[in-house]
């Protein structure tokens, strides 16, 4: 399978008319599209951004549209919380190391405060309440959520303090993040052409981008660019050839996208001789409820278990994925599934119940002895109220009884009413890694100069993440330095109009 159709660079001595031009152009019309057309029309340029779907949104709409923001927001500040952006700084270098980008983390998190103020003034509504239990997504209209924060080893290197912002609407708030972001851009005075998918790269005999060449309806375009292309065209978590490539940890899964993140932002620039970075950097999500996990036991296929279960989900999810032999099970007793209030439950009925672990065992296919074993050590320290293998929150610790439960991820849960399983493996994930940039959003050539009159931000870049992820820092981040990136595009010099 090829990774896509031909991106090979279009000279400009070769074009004879442009259809259209514009200072800034902006590939793709997703969060970190919407923040950099905002900006670089806000900053007095002309903006046009191409969106190949029929709208914009992109998997930014999709998204639960957490924002990982900090260093005291007001948000923290009404919920009893204080926080820096140092203490915030020393959680996201752990929580998504090892090898962050420190420069651009520092960068996030020294401004982050302001960029919550950023999104409120662009009419984003935060409620001043904690939803204060482990979980992928409130279920209700908290503005406020830990993220692992508070779970051991991160509890021990920097204060705790939830950092997870949601706007004020029930479940997935992706939708209200891009409404608001996108009406600013609009409102600032960018324009968009949809259903037009850029398919190449133009550059002038100086080796500048200059535009992009696009088709939309069978119809072949020119796009010319007077300041700059900011290419904000998502990932590649829909390119198969691609993530044999370079991230074959995700083949086999369920993709957390909209359909279109097939990496031709970073291949357009690719070709160019752009470089990229941390291309096998993943984030995995297993569809197992954390609310359920964290009263019980998250164990891999031998009955192990491999992980405090109050950390931030998607740590375990990876954790499980890339080093523990599946499937993977979520174990809890009677008290602990009915401790799960059931709105927060999603759905989820157990398919395997035993009146002891012995028997479950058996039912799982475990080894003899193993889920027995590790629920017998599990009690024998709870019963102390302790962890010492994992340390969990003593706030979740206690004896497990039977009858046992065993949560089959792979069985899915509900989101709004619809199946949630994931392609049949219980796990589903995207790509952080991108084309490696500055932190003004400045494309790198593979000899470490920027590409002149290309910018890129969002998840065609790799932006702050190391070897993690937390929720809300592909919205965060891409929002961040999209904004960084359109004010770059705006105020680098002109070309003469042609």
């Amino acid at each position: 399978m090829n990774a896509g159709p031909p991106v090979t660079p279009v000279r400009a001595e070769d074009i004879t008319r442009y259809d259209a031009e514009t200072d800034v152009l902006g590939v793709g019309f997703g969060c970190a599209g919407a923040a950099a057309a905002y900006e670089a029309a806000t900053a007095g340029a002309d903006v046009l951004v191409l969106e190949r779907a029929g709208g914009p949104g992109g998997s930014s709409a999709l998204s639960g549209g957490e924002l990982y923001l900090g260093g005291g927001t007001p948000v923290q500040r009404a919920c009893g919380f204080e926080d820096s952006a140092d203490e915030m700084f020393a959680y996201l270098r752990a929580a998504l190391g090892p090898h962050t980008d420190e420069e651009k983390l520092r960068l996030y998190c020294d401004g982050s405060a302001a960029h919550f103020d950023w999104f409120t003034d662009r009419g984003l509504v935060f409620e001043p309440t904690l939803w204060d239990a482990p979980t992928w997504m409130p279920t209700g209209r908290d503005g406020l959520m830990w993220l692992g924060e508070n779970a051991w080893p991160y509890n021990e290197l920097a204060r705790p303090a939830p950092r997870g912002h949601r706007p004020a609407v029930p479940g997935f708030g992706g939708r209200e993040v891009m409404a608001k972001l996108v009406d600013a851009a609009r409102g600032a005075g960018a324009v968009s052409h949809d259903d037009t998918r850029a398919t190449a790269l133009v550059t002038d005999t100086e080796g500048r981008v200059v535009g992009v060449t696009a088709r939309r309806h069978g119809r072949d375009l020119t796009y010319r660019a007077r300041r700059g292309v900011v290419l904000t065209t998502g990932g590649f978590v829909d390119n198969e050839e691609m993530l044999r490539a370079h991230a074959p940890a995700l083949l086999g899964h369920g993709k957390v996208s909209d359909g279109l993140d097939d990496g031709s932002g970073i291949r357009m620039a690719a070709a160019l001789g752009a470089a990229t970075r941390r291309m096998g950097t993943v984030e995995i999500a297993l569809t197992a409820l954390p609310a359920l996990a964290v009263r019980g036991m998250l164990v891999d296929a031998h009955g192990r278990r491999f992980v405090n279960e109050d950390v931030y989900p998607g740590l375990y999810s990876v954790a499980a994925v890339l080093t523990r032999p599946a499937p993977y099970w979520v174990i809890v007793d009677e008290e602990g599934y009915e401790d799960v209030p059931e709105g927060e439950r999603w759905g989820v009925v157990p398919r395997f119940v035993a009146e002891t672990p012995a028997e479950l065992e058996t039912e799982l296919g475990m080894p003899p002895g193993a889920l027995e074993t590790a629920v017998a050590t599990y009690n024998t320290h709870a019963e102390r109220g302790e962890d010492p293998y994992f340390h969990k929150d003593p706030r979740w610790v206690r004896p497990l009884r039977g009858p046992f439960a065993a949560i089959d991820p792979r069985a899915g849960f509900h989101r709004g009413g619809e199946p949630g399983a994931a392609a049949g493996t219980g796990a589903s994930g995207f790509t952080l890694g991108g084309l490696h940039t500055t932190p003004d959003g400045e494309v790198l050539h593979v000899s470490g100069a920027p590409v002149p009159g290309l910018y890129a931000a969002g998840r065609a870049s790799a932006g702050i993440h190391g070897e993690g992820y937390v929720s809300g820092t592909s919205l965060g981040d891409g929002t961040f330095f999209g904004r960084r990136a359109g004010r770059a595009a705006a105020a680098a010099p002109a070309l003469a109009t042609a």
